[in-house]
């Protein structure tokens, strides 16, 4: 799952108590899913999660279901066949969330059975033998809160796109059906749904029949995936879909999307072809599966999901030509698909090992990246992966772990871009040959069953012959990475350049002191080039190389090969050079990022961005100039707007707003008229809310009452509107929310509701605004529901508190709870917002910033000036023959 996006001790200390825990505490534990998670106490780090135990063989599950589209339910029937491990088996318990059990069949006697709140719990009246096969069958209904979502028209969706759509990772299928809900048990399914006619269904595996019953009138859709996979993939979409085809060999592949936005499903679609191609080639195994759908909902709760031989999408991924370059769905549409090999095919055991997926995933995204767009392309996209990693703060979780509170403590930077990092430093020290033999020998060894990290290192050093044992103790099995601080220092006489580094990262139980290999390139003027490895495993050391003359240039970890935070400081001649380096980009990058903010260095970074061949060194430049922050970095950014990328474009847009000036506002203010590419436009849009003038409040209203797709631009209007901190807005602001609520998306409304409530809170009436935020306290969206909660919290009106306390009184575990009383709290502590005079006051600031820029001109002056008629003879010489000058004061 690619979460939005946005989130494992070593194993044998897993397999014991943590110190200070007591028998009686550890018996203690109960299982809160009938399986085995031990999850008493499970708000608590101090319990640690296992994979449950197996006592039964799940050898298939078929769902039954009937949505009711108005009422938001569904009822139907689950069959699970099964058989005994090991011993008699007595009791079966099946996680379960508030679903309402009606009757129980089976295929042997029963003694009776009960649902709580969470468990549907089977007693038979006698044990069933190991090996001997039973099934049973649960009649029962739910209004899931979780697991399964409607999408109507009574809860503000076109009703032409009428859906509902399912989750189960990490444990939400309980919400919707009596499961299994671990990833340690896989079986065989099938789903059938039943819908009114003229809907879609789509499910796992192959569409095995379509039957119209004539006594409802619903057509029953009956879907069978008839290779094992565990319970959290299994998916269900119903409802007005549209797709477009394609097919790769005899894998049919399809495209669906809400009915009104099939149009933009091509540009989504497109690579997704040449992605399995790839995949099968890279990864040495088949596409396992019997087809692949995509599927695109609206507002999905994440990114993406890999259900088996079904993604589903947000509608997010969505975009029109318009938007350029600036959108591309094709990093979700890479992430979901290497999903169908690591995380569907194999499956992490329990979700301490949930890197085993996520890593992968990423780390396929970005070999994609490679296939298709070039080496540069894919290096950046890596190193993109660990400034996730290296600018995390108080990092001293290790990637497997067990003590975390929830499964969904997992999906953070841990599992996805430092597990793809593992990866490619495996890869870079393996070879990219052994590399893909190990990566196809642990799919085909452990396809269709689960996996945990010693499984990867198992076959690592079965077909390499090397121990990676310190590799993943230090990288997977501890926290954190290595912080190297670097110096170098030249000898002309012996020729030999001095490395010093040093290892600063804090150590503790949880963080090592690292023992790495990092090479080192020195390229000299004459192109001499010499490359070492170093093996970095001290607090400090120094490394002596011999090279036949000085480096112009010192690239460090030239070809991106290790996970570590290094700080080696250039001198300016060396950044230079090596930003003259047309076959390094990713030194070109780092030189641009080290000479961010320096104004002797504004011709080369202009040059830069106007030249390089690179798109992310020429985004880099624009914000360096802006780092600058002067008149002359304000001109280069405004000559440099002409930018045929978009990215870049939108870049250089950004980095001018990034100043307070007249010349940036008339910049921006022509972006927002000239503009063709929404996108950009919207930025432009937001930007000029900083000024207060009389043109900008026409611009703003003229961008709120326009149209574009997912009403980006609207959505900037309001951006710039929450700048103008102006509570004259309020009144266009509520009508065009009220106006044009179908036209935005759930963020943009939302987005909308609390810049209402901050125009709002310093005003002395409220009462409009209140009960507009008060009326979206039962949204059927959640996230607008959210928003207005925040939002009364910042309006800060006392009058709102019954209200919310209401939703305070909600399950502990849910998100309502926990807004409203944020938002409780923040209205008993109200505290004054910026006042509207605001405006006024940045006027002030822009005058007196040039007045101060003029002075500091007419200083520079005066200085030089002063400088001129000091006589030479009066210059200080020192040196050799020379006595130091005195002179009186």
């Amino acid at each position: 799952m690619k979460t939005r996006f946005t989130h494992l001790v070593l194993l044998a200390v897993a397999l014991i108590s943590r110190p200070g825990s007591t028998r009686a505490e550890t018996e203690h534990l109960y299982c809160a899913h009938g399986h085995g998670w031990l999850a008493a106490g499970a708000e608590s780090p101090d319990f640690l999660k296992y994979a449950p135990s197996r006592e039964i063989d799940i050898l298939h599950v078929a769902i039954d279901v009937t949505p009711d589209f108005k009422a938001r339910s569904v009822a139907g029937k689950m069959t699970i066949r099964f058989k005994p491990i090991a011993k008699p088996f007595s009791d079966l318990k099946l996680d379960g969330v508030d679903l309402a059990v009606a009757a129980v069949d089976s295929s042997v006697k029963l003694l009776g059975w009960h649902a709580t709140d969470k468990q549907v719990i089977i007693n038979f009246a006698d044990p069933i033998p190991a090996d001997q096969e039973a099934n049973v069958t649960i009649h029962y209904s739910a209004v899931p809160k979780m697991g399964l979502y409607f999408r109507t028209p009574e809860m503000g969706y076109p009703a032409t796109d009428t859906h509902i759509w399912t989750q189960g990772e990490p444990v939400e299928a309980r919400h919707w059906f009596p499961s299994f809900d671990a990833p340690n048990e896989k079986f065989t399914s099938e789903v059938t749904c039943r819908v009114p006619e003229g809907m879609v269904v789509i499910s796992n595996g192959r569409k095995m029949s379509e039957e119209k019953d004539a006594a409802t009138g619903l057509v029953a859709v009956r879907w069978l995936q008839d290779k094992p996979h565990v319970t959290y993939l299994i998916a269900l979409c119903a409802g007005n879909f549209k797709k477009i085809e394609d097919k790769h060999r005899d894998i049919p592949m399809a495209f669906w999307t809400p009915a009104s936005q099939i149009a933009q499903a091509e540009t989504s679609f497109r690579d997704t072809k040449d992605m399995m191609v790839f995949f099968e080639k890279e990864i040495g195994v088949p596409y396992p599966w019997a087809k692949y759908d995509q599927v695109c909902v609206n507002d999905f709760t994440a990114g993406g999901m890999e259900n088996t031989s079904i993604t589903i999408l947000n509608d997010g991924t969505l975009f029109t030509p318009a938007s350029e370059n600036l959108r591309d769905s094709t990093g979700l549409v890479a992430h979901e698909l290497a999903h169908q090999w690591f995380g569907d095919l194999v499956t992490c055991k329990d979700w301490s090992h949930l890197w085993l997926n996520e890593g992968f995933a990423t780390y396929y995204d970005a070999l994609y990246t490679r296939h298709k767009d070039g080496l540069d392309d894919f290096l950046y996209q890596m190193r993109g992966n660990a400034g996730a990693v290296l600018n995390q703060q108080n990092d001293t979780n290790p990637i497997v772990r067990r003590d975390f509170n929830s499964p969904n403590d997992q999906f953070g930077f841990h599992a996805y871009p430092k597990g793809s990092w593992i990866l490619h430093m495996l890869r870079s020290q393996l070879g990219e040959d052994l590399y893909r033999k190990i990566v196809k020998t642990y799919l085909e060894r452990h396809q269709y069953g689960v996996v945990a990290t010693e499984d990867l290192n198992k076959v690592i050093e079965e077909l390499s012959g090397r121990s990676f044992d310190q590799f993943f103790n230090q990288y997977v099995y501890h926290a954190h990475h290595p912080e190297l601080n670097i110096s170098y220092s030249w000898d002309e006489r012996t020729k030999l350049a001095k490395v010093s580094i040093q290892q600063v990262q804090k150590l503790s139980d949880d963080v090592l002191l690292f023992n790495v290999p990092l090479p080192v390139r020195f390229k000299g003027k004459s192109g001499s080039v010499t490359e070492r490895t170093l093996t970095v495993k001290e607090k400090a050391e120094d490394f002596y190389i011999t090279l036949p003359e000085a480096p112009e240039v010192i690239r460090i970890d030239p070809n991106y090969t290790l996970l570590a935070k290094i700080t080696f400081n250039v001198p300016t001649a060396m950044l230079h050079a090596q930003l003259a380096d047309k076959n390094d980009m990713l030194g070109r990058l780092s030189a641009v990022e080290q000479l961010s903010g320096k104004p002797e260095a504004l011709a080369k970074l202009k040059d830069t961005l106007n030249n390089d061949s690179f798109y992310g060194v020429r985004l880099a430049a624009a914000r360096s100039i802006r780092a600058i922050q002067s008149d002359e970095a304000l001109d280069a950014l405004i000559a440099s707007a002409k930018q045929s990328d978009a990215r870049v474009r939108r870049e250089v847009v950004s980095s001018i707003a990034g100043f307070y000036r007249e010349k940036s506002y008339d910049a921006l203010k022509q972006t927002v008229a000239s503009e063709k590419n929404p996108d950009i436009q919207a930025t432009a849009l937001g930007a000029i809310g900083a000024y207060s003038k009389p043109e900008v409040r026409d611009a703003i209203l003229k961008g709120l009452q326009s149209t574009s797709y997912r009403n980006n631009v609207a959505d900037a209007a309001i951006t710039a509107i929450r700048g103008q901190a102006d509570a004259s807005y309020i009144q266009p602001l509520m009508e065009a929310l009220q106006k044009s609520e179908a036209n935005f998306t759930s963020g943009g409304f939302g987005r909308g509701l609390d810049t209402l409530a901050r125009l709002a809170a310093n005003e002395e009436k409220k009462d409009a605004v209140r009960e507009f935020l008060l009326r979206y306290l039962d949204s059927s969206k959640r996230r607008v529901q959210l928003s207005a909660i925040n939002g009364l919290g910042t309006l800060g009106d006392v009058k709102a508190i019954g209200a919310l306390e209401k939703l305070s009184s909600a399950p502990k575990e849910s998100p309502l709870r926990a807004a409203a009383e944020r938002a409780i709290t923040a209205i008993n502590d109200t505290k004054k917002l910026v006042p509207a005079e605001v405006g006024s006051l940045r006027t002030e600031v822009m005058t007196l910033q040039k007045a101060n820029r003029d002075l500091r001109k007419d200083f520079d002056d005066l200085k030089k000036r002063l400088d001129a008629l000091v006589p030479k003879s009066a210059e200080v010489k020192t040196g050799k023959g020379a006595a130091p000058t005195k002179t009186k004061k």
